[in-house]
């Protein structure tokens, strides 16, 4: 290892792929610490649906940025990013390894390109949006952002309002185009970053160690979880917590809206769709060396890799 700094090892995947299992072998076998990258497990009294490590493996295996928000809470990219290379920071500090491993592709993406500035949304900012349209119509809207941000307008069609909102929101809260600002990046990681990807050659494997793990969850009582968060009263089904995959079909199901079984199968179909989003981020990632999830010697090669640096 030249390099001044100590390297930074990235962990991607779909979900259910064995990330979190290899990562514990990189810890046992590097001077290194685990930093999670995933938008579910930041939050607390989520455990079971959201398959994070139980306290016995997290009191072997520590990691940072797990169970750091409450379930009313929102976290967006731009914080994770701050926070996480505020521990990478801190971790290359005591000349050890981050292991940065997860299934948020996003986050992973704000990290190694960097991030935009953009401002937080504001409620006011787009009533006040929103009350226009419905006056002059977004057609009107579309008009005033092409005035102001053309290339934005370009991208945007005037019968998407949400898109359209945020382009003027931006606008309105910075004086600068939405344009401009996302031409901007972020700090992002530095030094020697390897990535890889853990992934199955068969996607049917995948599919089958989804539902098996799935089905794991509600013997584990995943429904009395949900149930514990519901029964706060201060929870609601559009917080980004319980659109996790699972917490959202089980809220449902606790709700009424479908029967026990029909839960079970739209938990595994919603996490296959997930799976299936993070390959297809994954099969157009630069600079990525992939892993094959039935291979033995995964440990290996990233040892391998990690040599050459």
């Amino acid at each position: 290892m030249t390099n001044e700094l100590p390297p930074v090892i990235c962990l991607m995947g779909p979900t259910a792929s064995g990330k979190t299992a290899l990562a514990f072998e990189l810890y046992d076998a590097l001077p290194c610490e685990i930093i999670s990258v995933d938008s579910a497990l930041v939050y607390k009294n989520m455990d079971i649906g959201t398959a994070k490590p139980t306290p016995a493996e997290l009191a072997k295996y520590p990691h940072r940025l797990i169970d750091i928000k409450d379930a009313s809470e929102s976290y967006s990219a731009a914080e994770f990013c701050q926070d996480a290379l505020r521990e990478v920071a801190e971790i290359r500090a005591k000349g050890r390894i981050p292991i940065l491993v997860g299934g948020t592709m996003m986050y992973f993406k704000s990290l190694i390109e960097g991030i935009s500035p953009l401002p937080e949304a504001n409620g006011e900012i787009r009533a006040k949006i929103e009350a226009k349209a419905k006056v002059e119509g977004w057609q009107a809207l579309h008009d005033e952002l092409s005035k102001i941000d053309p290339t934005s307008a370009e991208r945007i069609h005037p019968n998407d309002p949400q898109r359209l909102t945020r382009a003027l929101e931006v606008f309105r809260i910075t004086g600068n185009t939405l344009t401009q600002l996302t031409a901007i990046k972020g700090e992002t990681l530095s030094g020697n970053v390897l990535q890889f990807a853990i992934a199955p050659k068969e996607r049917k494997d995948l599919h089958a160690r989804i539902e098996l793990r799935f089905r794991q969850m509600i013997a584990q009582a995943f429904e009395q979880e949900v149930v514990k968060l519901k029964e706060r009263g201060d929870l609601h089904e559009n917080l980004p917590s319980i659109r996790c995959v699972g917490y959202r079909q089980m809220w449902q199901y606790l709700h009424g809206e479908y029967n026990h079984d029909e839960m079970v199968f739209k938990g595994i179909c919603a996490t296959r769709q997930l799976a299936k989003r993070q390959l297809t981020w994954l099969r157009n990632w630069p600079s990525l060396t992939w892993l094959d999830m039935e291979n033995k010697n995964n440990l290996q090669e990233i040892l391998n890799a990690l040599s050459k640096v």
